[in-house]
């Protein structure tokens, strides 16, 4: 089910337009986004740009102390997700892939995540993603690949 407190209202449409139906089938946001606690900070529908932000949390830290590379990937496909929905009919991450650029220290408060919509082929839709500190630092990249459900 769609949780409409928390989107904006144009964002509730195109989510509830793009599902054909099926909003009730969905949990958006996901579990793992609450888990996370991610939280949404701007998106701009026009340009295909999502904005949320994560908190650091201790229990997501590696043992050097730094936010392990896959709950970087999270982030990201956890802001790419929900561009996804936005842009498109039901689809699923095909593919993803990361390069990590610094580490996310213990030190930070936040990461923010920046996910472009690219362009779509066929069946398959493309995206882009930065990883920023809070003084807008990039500390990861990614690109990813979705595939639509026929």
């Amino acid at each position: 089910m769609i949780d409409k407190k928390r989107f904006p209202k144009e964002l509730f449409v195109l989510l509830e337009n793009n599902l054909y139906g099926r909003k009730d089938e969905v949990d958006v946001p996901p579990p793992v986004f609450d888990a996370m606690k991610g939280e949404l900070i701007d998106y701009n529908i026009e340009q295909g740009i999502l904005i949320n932000r994560f908190p650091v949390l201790t229990e997501q830290l590696n043992p050097y102390g730094n936010m392990q590379g896959g709950i970087i990937a999270a982030a990201i496909d956890n802001t790419i997700g929900p561009l996804s929905m936005l842009v498109a009919a039901p689809n699923f991450t095909r593919h993803i892939e990361v390069k990590y650029s610094k580490v996310v220290s213990a030190e930070l408060d936040y990461i923010y995540v920046t996910a472009k919509f690219i362009q779509k082929k066929k069946r398959q839709l493309f995206f882009q993603a930065i990883v920023n500190n809070e003084q807008e630092e990039k500390m990861a990249s990614a690109k990813s690949i979705h595939w639509l459900i026929e």
